[in-house]
Parts: structure tokens; C-alpha cells; sequence
């Protein structure tokens, strides 16, 4: 079996944009429209404002996660993994990564949005600890919209 290796990424490179398209496209199939219209750009994952990390497999990307500041806290963005490598503990060693990353630069949680069609990722993002809070995005008052955080 393959080693997933998961690194920190630069969000505009290219090889990360395709796989940032493709979350798009798993999203768009699932609500519609572009599937995600927050305004987000590269330097909200260059550090100190956030970072952004890719899990690669038989050398390929293979999924991504990153974090940006919001206030004290870091705000989880474009957590995606491709279908062929879900099921295999990628997506938590994301999440973990993700945790580690934001602790050590100061923040005190974890924030995110998700959708009520994203069962998969409501289920992970609960059994890793985190509980529903306020809505706080861009996405704050729309139907569907869920938001969780963890304390770090």
C-alpha cells in the first residue's frame, strides 16, 4: 500500500488549482451553481494569515485543506479529497494537520461552513470533536448552512 504524504502547498500553483476545481465541481454537483462562492485568494494561506496543505498519493494530489485567520480563530477552507482515495484516513489526517498548523500559530480554534448535503464531512468533522456554533461565513443565514468549531 502506498504512503500518503501530506505537505504545506502554495494555493495558487497550478497543480493545486486543478485540485481545487474539482472541489468545485464535487460541490456544484451537490448544491448547484459554482459550488462555492467565498472570496478566497492565496494570501489568505500564506503565513502568518493562514497556510495550505495537499496529501499526495503515488505522486499525484490527491486532497487539500488549508486555514486562514479569522480573528482569534482559523477558519478551515477547501477541505476536499478525491473520490479513489476516500475511505482511507486521508481526510482525518487532514483535519489533524490542519489543527496542529492553526495551534501553532496562536489561534484558540477551529472554525468552519459546511452543507447539510456533505453527510460525509459533518460525520467526520463530529467525531473529531467539533460542535455546532453560530453561522459566521459568507454563508451565514443561507438555508442548508452549517457551522462547527473545536476548541485547539
Amino acid at each position: 500500500m502506498s504512503e500518503i504524504k501530506i505537505r504545506l502547498a502554495d494555493f495558487d500553483d497550478p497543480a493545486v488549482q486543478l485540485l481545487v476545481v474539482e472541489n468545485m465541481r464535487d460541490l456544484s454537483a451537490r448544491y448547484g451553481g459554482t459550488g462555492d462562492d467565498t472570496p478566497i485568494t492565496g494570501a489568505d494561506f500564506t503565513p502568518p494569515a493562514g497556510a495550505f496543505f495537499v496529501a499526495e498519493l503515488d505522486g499525484g494530489l490527491v486532497a487539500s485543506a488549508g486555514w486562514r485567520r479569522h480573528g482569534p480563530d482559523a477558519e478551515l477552507k477547501r477541505m476536499f479529497t478525491l473520490a479513489p482515495a476516500r475511505g482511507r484516513g486521508v481526510a482525518r489526517r487532514m483535519l489533524a494537520t490542519i489543527e496542529e498548523s492553526a495551534r501553532a500559530a496562536g489561534c484558540t480554534r477551529v472554525i468552519l461552513e459546511t452543507g447539510d448535503r456533505q453527510p460525509e464531512a459533518i460525520a467526520l468533522y463530529e467525531s473529531a470533536g467539533y460542535v455546532r456554533i453560530d453561522d459566521f461565513g459568507f454563508y451565514a443565514g443561507h438555508e442548508g448552512v452549517l457551522s462547527y468549531a473545536k476548541l485547539l
